[in-house]
């Protein structure tokens, strides 16, 4: 789309609209920012974004005749598309994009991009370093911070975007096509938005709704939705599996004992093509799960042309990300660590599983809908005590009770969750922020979460 004059509506001020403002901006459109809150303040809104040009600022709900002037309304992620206000812009026959195809429209080069449940961020991440070792300009964009919208424009046709995709992204993609796709695993999340667990599968299987036969998409062979899916997916399969090795004629990676395996020869050309990657005692990341994420991207980079030994040598420098099994400090004999990524139950499944200590669990925050039996069932003896805080506290409390887990406190907020994990805990313990559930209502993100619970951690 040539976007030079077009009248354009984006829904939503935040983060993601004032990111779409701004490219739209420079590309000539007529943007008119939307928020759906009466009580919004356009001056505030305005600051926010910046600039001496004047923005036109729409609050509460969109004027009839305004809709008949649209040409596009871009949606912010956080934004259902199921609302009234949506319904409505398509039944005026208004395209309802967001703002990953939108970046893509504006964007050049290739476009590799990872989506799932957990452990999109540090695979991301990972995958960003080992393309930036290999290859420039490469650009790390979506949920892991850097807005696409943000780079699209410095993007050439020899550029290579790393993206993290969220299914809130992928609801409003039509034209989105990567060369390499990841779907790393779907385990239930986001019901109070997608409302059925059938429904949040086909949106996240949407990455691939745009590929070609010579584009790959990476698959988790444990997953038996995933499994099912490859059988009918466009684009070339290659799977990888921390539980097994790979039937015979499968490509992809799997983990055998303390090794990681690529295997992407031919069999029926007599080619084994079998390689280790690396060891899992020569990487920097903890547990079966980050050896996943490592087969994720090694295999997305793989699929792209990247050499082997290149992908090992950037695998094994890689350190954990910020906020996901994050080693904090260690006061007194008691190691700290943040997992405020862990905002699902599966996700803090796996922050319990890497530790190695018996653990003090902080966990806690916004209803998502979600149920803890299966998270609970895995503390299996490491866990000493479940401090709990947030909108949950009481629920997971009463789940744990069913469950015959007992020891729990209820904190008043995740100050006073630290100090008491700093005062019942013990030299050779560990304390665990993963709270299971999202930071919403205390927090405004996960992040902002996480680096309050490493200040009050190094305040102790």
């Amino acid at each position: 789309m040539n976007f030079d004059g077009k009248r354009i509506l984006i829904f939503g001020s935040g983060v993601s609209g004032t990111g779409a403002f701004r490219l739209l901006s420079q590309l000539n459109a007529r943007c008119i920012i939307f928020d759906g809150n009466e009580k919004a303040d356009p001056d505030i809104i305005r600051s926010r974004i910046g600039g001496k040009s004047p923005i036109e600022i729409v609050t509460g709900t969109v004027p009839e005749e305004l809709l008949d002037e649209l040409d596009l309304v871009i949606l912010s992620p956080g934004v259902p598309t199921d609302i009234p206000a949506v319904q409505s812009f398509r039944e005026h026959g208004i395209p309802v994009w967001g703002e990953v195809e939108l970046a893509y429209r504006a964007g050049k080069g290739d476009v590799l991009a990872i989506t799932g449940t957990n452990g999109k961020t540090t695979t991301t991440a990972l995958l960003g370093r080992i393309m930036s070792d290999y290859t420039s300009p490469v650009f790390v964009v979506g949920n892991i911070g850097t807005s696409y919208t943000s780079k699209a424009l410095q993007m050439t046709d020899d550029t290579v975007t790393v993206a993290e995709i969220s299914s809130f992204q992928l609801e409003t993609i039509e034209e989105f096509a990567p060369k390499v796709s990841a779907i790393l695993n779907i385990t239930e999340d986001h019901l109070n938005r997608h409302h059925t667990m059938e429904e949040y599968i086909r949106v996240k299987e949407l990455i691939t709704k745009n590929q070609k036969p010579d584009d790959f998409c990476i698959l988790n062979y444990e997953d038996r939705v995933l499994r099912e899916f490859a059988k009918d997916v466009v684009p070339q399969v290659l799977f990888f599996s921390s539980e097994q090795e790979l039937p015979e004629g499968i490509k992809g990676a799997y983990l055998r004992g303390d090794e990681i395996i690529l295997r992407l020869g031919s069999p029926e050309n007599g080619e084994t093509g079998e390689t280790v990657l690396a060891g899992t005692g020569d990487l920097k990341l903890l547990g079966k799960h980050n050896y996943e994420n490592v087969m994720a991207a090694a295999l997305m980079a793989c699929a792209y042309g990247v050499p082997v030994d290149s992908i090992r040598r950037s695998a094994e420098d890689f350190n954990a990300v910020e906020h996901r099994i994050e080693f904090v400090t260690e006061k007194n004999g008691v190691a700290w660590y943040n997992d405020s990524k862990g905002t699902n139950p599966d996700a803090a499944i796996k922050g319990i599983q890497a530790m190695n200590r018996p653990t003090f669990l902080i966990a806690g925050g916004y209803d998502k809908g979600a149920d803890y039996d299966e998270w609970i069932r895995s503390f299996d003896g490491k866990v000493k005590s479940l401090i709990l805080i947030g909108q949950t506290r009481e629920k997971i409390r009463d789940a744990a009770f069913r469950l015959g887990f007992t020891d729990i406190v209820l904190a008043n907020n995740l100050e006073e969750a630290v100090r008491v994990c700093s005062t019942l805990s013990e030299p050779g313990d560990a304390c665990l922020l993963s709270p299971a559930c999202a930071s919403w209502g205390q927090f405004e993100n996960y992040e902002q979460r996480g680096n309050m619970f490493k200040e009050y951690v190094h305040a102790l």
